[in-house]
């Protein structure tokens, strides 16, 4: 008998996700994912280079626990708690499909941009070095990352982090709507 798994419906996850975020603020600590990357590099001696990354890292430690729960977590779900289908609504299908995205709904992610293979492809290359910049630099200038913002920030009512988040929103629409189709047509 195969067991078919289904996501959690959001008045599971959800409430999850709150009691998280009051644990976390009753110990006064705030989530999000951007800080690791600032934490592994001053672990790796970046303050040598750079003031940003001179802090104190060990006082950080259990946000690396974050990673590595999210990274186990991610594993377990993907391969024990999933059927592995991704359901996507056929209007995005269609339009992925016009870009030459033929693994929508077989594939969490794109493996026409994603896969090994794909990273012999300039192209692809640049596109992902360009993005994962990019990316970089926003979570930098915007004093966090999504993940950050709209959980943590926005569950302590900071103005700042509803402008990132509106900000965020506003980019991955301008971003699928008119720069990927002229990077992929």
């Amino acid at each position: 008998m195969e067991l078919i798994y289904e996501p959690w419906p959001w008045y599971i996850s959800g409430p999850l996700i709150a009691l998280t975020m009051f644990i976390l603020l009753f110990l006064g600590k705030q989530f999000g994912m951007s800080s690791n990357l600032r934490t592994a590099c001053s672990i790796g001696g970046a303050g040598k280079v750079s003031d940003f990354f001179k802090f104190d890292w060990k006082s950080q430690r259990w946000n690396l626990l974050v990673v590595l729960g999210a990274v186990i977590g991610g594993f377990i779900a993907a391969n024990y708690l999933s059927n592995n289908e991704v359901k996507i609504n056929e209007e995005v299908a269609q339009k992925l499909t016009s870009y030459g995205i033929e693994s929508t709904g077989t594939a969490y992610l794109p493996t026409e941009i994603f896969s090994s293979e794909s990273l012999t492809d300039p192209k692809i290359l640049a596109v992902l070095i360009i993005g994962g910049f990019l990316v970089g630099f926003g979570a930098r200038y915007a004093g966090g990352c999504t993940s950050g913002h709209a959980i943590s920030g926005l569950s302590n009512l900071q103005l700042p982090s509803l402008i990132a988040v509106i900000g965020f929103f506003i980019g991955g629409l301008v971003m699928i709507n008119f720069i990927y189709p002229l990077i992929f047509n």
